[in-house]
């Protein structure tokens, strides 16, 4: 069977190709021999074709920026395959009414080609917004404040690697998953009735598609005026047009008074960033994440704006050689030095903790990859699912590429890293359960384990214990993007071998477009963490966590300052009081604390919580007034200004490195 198909022709081959009259939601409840029977196209219509692959390889390598972009600002990563879906669809007409194309894309090639966008935009950036971040983190010092980035080709093949590594791993999974146990993967299900509506309802398609469009112009201009160097600035270098932020609230009381070696100092609101980001792509994600978790991510900013950071800037503590210590040493760094160390064990307690809760999914999912062998198989099975022989192949290339970087660049004895890709390989699959029962995806926790097994083996190496939970993390990630694509997919007939092929060849243009990316976002560390005079443009807050328990394992708690030890105690115990709490109240869980969104709010700049709560209330009140109106738009609009502003971030960050010169900001 050949895997590139030739695209509809005749108005007959057009006519075969359309979608089947059978909702989505209703081949859910299909037994594998059923979905055969009546849901399964087999080679009756073109899915795998040139078009398809290319068309989604270019968007996915614009939505990768998005991804990225997003990523190093919240932590957040966000799935691409719809907004690729309704512009393929307006694109593609707008191609075929202006001549150029001469058939349209079948159903099954859009979704071949939302599979190609989604692993170019979601599998390829994890490791980039956690693990690689932390890295480059770590390895800057007071000498060297811009750390050291690592050479693009060790980057690159890594990146490639570990998305492989995690797109074959899926192969095992997928048939018990998928076929057999019937898992929702609920963003699956929902890319495939998207899909269906707009080869239904093509007007409404190309609405939001508008819609989308407008919002991402409207998203770059933002770019343009706050990060490019436009104008000459007092010093003789170049500035933008505007402020990244602006102090709104300083007409507010002094937020703080302080006295150091008999001086007092008092510091406005905007000294701890409380200030209004000018920016809209903040406002853009809020409106996406929700009201629950942005509502505590503000709540958790402010009481370290006014409450914790304010008190952690006056402890001080007498080291050894009698020099006194404070806890932090700029009233902007207390959501990185007091936040950080309160936040991140919110995160890594309770996402542990309800990881651990999910004993059953675990279980089910060992006993889900062993069960089932003596079933009888349908013959057209061979044509349509993926050889077990591509796992092996793909696990041994992928996994032994990992293993060799990990040797030579991470400090990773290759025994260890053998171990790696083997823990790998369960922690995937349990992960990938978790997104087909509850369509989240514990990337986190998996990380956070690896760092904790690797903290005991290799205690003193932190490259060692990021680059290992890296791997896992990856994997994890590409594998449940694989399995929600292969969800739409099976719900709409399709062919899984060739949405397969499909997914891997998104990788190659999403590790160029995140690489590249990564490189012009982040010149250097202070991109991360800040200058004696400048908030971070990327907080990374993913990273910022990654980064905190490499160091705890490398240094040893004993060694840090007091305060931060107190911190890194209340945390642990507020992540479990707070998985406790959704536990012992399920049917509260609206109202409860989101310890995602506390522990956030303690990681991030005031300002960013704030446009996210901006956002969110938008939303909800857009959905009290026209909800029908919420239901079609939010998404495209919400989509359409975060691609905008991250697209067009990434070009005034090369035009200001190539042409504009000076010293920018975001």
């Amino acid at each position: 069977m050949a895997l590139f198909q030739s695209p509809p022709k005749t108005p007959e081959e057009i006519e075969r190709a359309r979608p089947l009259d059978l909702p989505p939601d209703a081949v859910l409840e299909y037994d594998e021999a059923r979905w055969y029977a009546e849901v399964y196209r087999g080679d009756d219509v073109p899915q795998l074709t040139v078009r398809s692959v290319l068309l989604g390889a270019v968007l996915g390598f614009l939505l990768a920026f998005t991804n990225l972009y997003i990523g190093l600002k919240t932590g957040w990563g966000l799935g691409v395959a719809i907004t690729a879906s309704i512009l393929a669809y307006a694109f593609w007409n707008g191609l075929e009414k202006a001549g150029i194309a001469k058939t349209p894309l079948t159903i099954l090639e859009t979704n071949c080609m939302q599979s190609t966008a989604s692993s170019a935009g979601y599998s390829t950036g994890t490791t980039m917004t956690s693990a690689v971040a932390a890295l480059l983190m770590i390895t800057a010092t007071e000498a060297n404040p811009g750390g050291e980035h690592l050479h693009w080709i060790v980057l690159a093949t890594w990146t490639l690697s570990l998305a492989m590594l995690g797109t074959v791993i899926a192969i095992p999974m997928k048939r018990n998953m998928i076929n057999r146990e019937r898992l929702r993967f609920p963003s699956g299900v929902a890319a495939a009735v998207t899909l269906q509506s707009l080869y239904s309802k093509g007007s409404e398609a190309t609405d939001k598609a508008r819609a989308l469009l407008f919002a991402a112009l409207f998203g770059a201009a933002f770019p343009v005026a706050l990060d490019m160097n436009l104008v000459a600035d007092a010093e003789g270098g170049r500035a933008p047009l505007l402020p990244g932020s602006t102090p709104l609230f300083d007409w507010l009381p002094a937020s703080s008074t302080h006295v150091r070696a008999g001086e007092t100092t008092t510091f406005a609101p905007s000294d701890w960033t409380v200030v209004w980001d000018n920016n809209p792509v903040m406002i853009a994600a809020g409106a996406i994440v929700g009201l629950r978790v942005t509502g505590w991510m503000t709540v958790a900013a402010l009481v370290l704006a006014f409450g914790l950071g304010p008190w952690g800037f006056d402890q001080a503590w007498t080291s050894p050689a009698g020099e006194v210590l404070y806890a932090t040493s700029a009233p902007y760094k207390a959501w990185r030095e007091i936040g950080l160390w309160f936040g991140v064990p919110i995160m890594v307690s309770s996402g542990l903790i309800t990881f651990a809760l999910q004993w059953r999914t675990i279980v089910r999912a060992f006993s889900g990859l062993l069960g089932g062998a003596g079933e009888d198989v349908d013959p057209r099975e061979k044509e349509a699912e993926v050889p077990m022989s591509w796992f092996v192949a793909g696990t041994v290339v992928s996994g032994l590429s990992a293993v060799v970087l990990g040797t030579l660049y991470f400090d990773i004895p290759p025994a260890y890293g053998v171990l790696a890709v083997l823990l790998t390989f369960g922690l995937s699959l349990v992960a990938a359960r978790a997104t087909g029962e509850s369509d989240i995806t514990p990337t986190g926790a998996m990380g956070k384990l690896m760092q904790l097994t690797y903290g005991v083996l290799i205690p003193q190496s932190a490259t060692a214990n990021l680059m290992t939970a890296s791997i896992t993390s990856s994997a994890a990630a590409s594998s449940a993007d694989l399995l929600t694509d292969l969800k739409s997919g099976y719900l709409l007939g399709a062919n899984p071998r060739r949405q397969f092929v499909a997914q891997m060849m998104g990788i190659i243009p999403g590790t160029i477009a995140t690489v590249s990316g990564f490189y012009l976002l982040v010149p250097d560390a202070t991109a991360l963490l800040g200058t004696a005079d400048h908030p971070p443009a990327f907080p990374a807050p993913s990273a910022q966590a990654w980064k905190a328990v490499a160091e705890v394992f490398k240094t040893g708690i004993e060694n840090m300052h007091p305060v931060h030890q107190q911190m890194i105690v209340a945390g642990l115990i507020t992540g479990a009081v707070l998985v406790a709490l959704e536990t012992l109240l399920p049917k509260n869980k609206a109202w409860l604390p989101s310890a995602t969104g506390v522990g956030l709010g303690f990681i991030l700049p005031f300002q960013y919580p704030l446009s996210m709560l901006t956002g969110a209330l938008l939303a909800w009140g857009a959905a009290r007034m026209k909800p029908e109106w919420e239901k079609a738009y939010l998404v495209p609009i919400a989509s359409g200004i975060i691609a905008g502003v991250s697209i067009m971030g990434v070009l005034a960050a090369v035009l200001n490195n190539v042409v504009l010169g000076g010293g920018g900001g975001h």
